[in-house]
């Protein structure tokens, strides 16, 4: 079977990453690793949504997501964010197909427990993983954008790392890898910050709760637990911009945090 992962980043963090990074996808891709990407957006929804004159706000790390938000969370995730992406794969040589979650009903979703507070926010209830698999066999990079759909047509607005935590137990995969501008979770010793190498669930709860992780970092880690079961053994948090980080992470180790389910 062809070694494969699962990718997700942020829209923000693809933007900023350098070439080499794409390129590098490219090489992974033509060595016979098949990589699926699952990428956020939320810096250029709030962008898009300040210039529309929509307000915006969040609750527990998620955006409340009315309908005049979710019409612009697709325009910006679906649109501009993944197409961009797979420009800059193609520019680099690597064979990339974009793809939304409303796509052949790659994610179906249900509204998430506080949605009279929050809005079309979805929890994922299923991945159509034939259709990734169908696009992989194509010889192509399937790039996913988080906007989920239930059998009423109903679109929600899905946190990424929650959807490639799930794309992930879909499909089995051994890795999931989260990139980020951050070199891994950090904790403070000797009032130094540190890259934690390894941490297990239970660490992560415990700096949940004692404050080392906060704000957005929460349902990064959060979402990684959530896809540590089936095949996936392991999520590696790591920094885009670190040279040959995801070779790296595939192939050797030793690199950002891996998240594992337990000693």
């Amino acid at each position: 079977m062809t070694q494969r992962f699962v990718m997700k980043c942020g829209g923000s963090t693809l933007a900023a990453l350098p070439e080499s990074f794409f390129g590098e996808l490219r090489e992974l891709q033509q060595s016979g690793v098949s990589p699926v990407i699952v990428h956020g957006g939320g810096p250029a929804i709030s962008e898009t949504l300040a210039k529309l004159g929509i307000e915006t706000e969040f609750v527990g790390g998620l955006r409340k997501t009315s309908d005049a938000v979710l019409d612009v969370v697709e325009m910006v995730l679906s649109g501009r964010i993944n197409k961009e992406i797979v420009r800059k794969m193609s520019s680099c040589g690597a064979q990339a197909l974009g793809l939304s979650g409303v796509d052949g009903q790659l994610i179906t979703a249900r509204p998430v427990a506080n949605a009279d507070e929050i809005g079309f926010v979805g929890d994922v209830t299923d991945i159509n993983a034939a259709v990734i698999e169908g696009v992989m066999a194509m010889g192509y990079i399937p790039v996913i954008a988080p906007v989920g759909i239930d059998a009423q047509g109903q679109r929600y607005n899905i946190n990424a790392d929650t959807a490639a935590g799930a794309v992930a137990s879909h499909l089995g995969v051994h890795q999931m890898i989260v990139v980020t501008d951050v070199p891994g979770i950090m904790r403070t010793v000797d009032g130094m910050k540190q890259v934690l190498p390894v941490v297990t669930v239970a660490d992560i709860d415990e700096m949940i709760a004692s404050g080392e992780i906060y704000g957005g970092m929460i349902p990064k880690v959060r979402a990684a637990v959530q896809c540590i079961q089936g095949q996936v053994q392991e999520v590696v948090i790591v920094s885009g911009e670190e040279p040959g980080v995801l070779t790296k992470a595939v192939r050797e180790g030793g690199v950002g945090t891996r998240i594992v389910k337990g000693v």
